[in-house]
């Protein structure tokens, strides 16, 4: 454990903080404001992370997920008085900072709202950035807890806007403390209150250990669209089967169609859908044009919510897959693996894209894949009974030789 002990901040006297340095993914903040009579007014502990998808100059987009907090300092934290309300405030890195506010009201307080700010100009963090400057994001929470509560909400939450993701879990929060003592009394978030205790069973026998996942059956195909000002503008049909191994533990995930949420853009040398749904927080198919003439399955990125509350986030440009020429869509009905890394793979089945020229809001005539062209079967079967047909005619030969000589005695 890191302590800070910070100058005074007016209104709030000293300010003592202390981090709990976790995995590289998560973040712990355990914060005791305290009064001039350095009483504890304010107090939170909160695990968080941010994941930021942003456009670049060359119209692709890259994710960047921030979770290095080494660096982080602690002024504008402060108790509250007549003319403040209480406030969390932290800084970080180059030019992010997170601010926490609350109100107070007769019975209960309130977390007021959250705001994340990045700089987008620093090189290092975003390359190739097409924005430039400070860009803030602010969430307008409202949610009441009643006064002499600590807030508690082990459950992980997310806070989306603006291609910025909030991830927040083993949340203890509790602002305008009373007598300098936390309370015991927990209001707990609605998550944490669905949540259910489960009786492990000891098994009898120890298990073999495993990494290979439960074969998953093959997923629902669903169809996905994104529009723009002149219409459709992008189509894509496919069944989707995430493979992915977090600490050392592989998972298979098919995507239902029926309850996931798509977006994306359209530009003139990129286009972008995503998806996302309960568990996750995006999924994005990157298309980019190459010589002016093909398309091709640039960039995959993905965010999702793992079940221990932390998450698991990839994202490769490099990519080349679903080559076809412009004005045609891409098809392959047979299944196809797009290997992301070594830590993520997709599955696609009954697969058909077309990210560019789409008209009418119909597909254009596909180009199909290797693995579904059936054409190169019929000279494998030709070329295979030319050879069976050699092969008997040479050893009938062979055969009608050795009775032709059986048939004369030497004299």
């Amino acid at each position: 454990m890191v302590c800070f002990r910070l100058s005074p901040v007016p209104g709030s006297g000293l300010v003592l903080l202390c981090l709990v340095l976790g995995a590289v993914s998560s973040y712990a903040l355990e914060l005791n404001v305290t009064d001039s009579e350095k009483a504890t007014c304010l107090y939170a502990k909160w695990q968080m992370n941010f994941t930021i998808h942003y456009e670049t100059t060359s119209k692709t987009y890259k994710t960047v997920t921030i979770s290095d907090f080494s660096t982080a300092t602690y002024n504008g934290s402060i108790c509250g008085d007549v003319q403040n309300n209480p406030k969390i405030a932290v800084q970080f890195g180059s030019g992010f900072s997170w601010t926490v506010n609350f109100t107070k009201e007769s019975s209960t307080y309130s977390i007021d709202g959250i705001s994340f700010s990045y700089n987008i100009s620093d090189n290092t963090t975003f390359p190739d950035a097409k924005d430039k400057g400070i860009l803030t994001v602010r969430d307008a929470v409202g949610f009441k807890i009643p006064l002499n509560n600590i807030f508690r909400c082990n459950s992980l939450s997310t806070l989306e806007k603006n291609g910025v993701v909030q991830s927040y879990w083993d949340v203890h929060v509790q602002a305008f403390v009373q007598n300098g003592t936390v309370s015991t009394k927990e209001f707990l978030c609605e998550k944490d209150k669905t949540l259910t205790t489960v009786v492990p069973i000891v098994p009898t026998t120890a298990p073999s250990p495993t990494t290979t996942p439960t074969p998953k059956e093959k997923p629902e195909v669903g169809s996905y669209s994104v529009n723009n000002s002149n219409g459709t503008c992008l189509l894509a049909t496919m069944g989707l089967q995430l493979n992915f191994t977090h600490d050392k533990v592989v998972s298979v995930i098919n995507i239902n169609p029926n309850t996931t949420d798509f977006t994306g853009s359209c530009q003139p040398q990129t286009a972008l859908l995503r998806l996302n749904c309960s568990n996750i927080k995006y999924l994005d198919f990157v298309f980019a044009v190459k010589n002016e003439n093909r398309f091709y399955l640039k960039e995959v990125n993905v965010s999702m919510y793992l079940v221990n509350g932390s998450v698991f986030s990839i994202a490769n440009n490099n990519l080349s897959y679903w080559d076809a020429p412009l004005g045609s869509s891409y098809m392959c009905n047979k299944e196809q693996t797009v290997s992301v890394s070594g830590a993520f793979q997709i599955n696609t089945f009954d697969l058909r894209v077309q990210p560019f020229n789409v008209m009418e809001g119909k597909y254009s005539t596909a180009q199909e894949c290797s693995l579904d062209d059936d054409t190169i079967l019929i000279p494998i079967i030709v070329g295979a009974g030319l050879s069976g047909l050699i092969i008997v005619i040479v050893i009938a030969y062979l055969i009608g030789r050795r009775k032709s000589y059986a048939g004369y005695q030497t004299l």
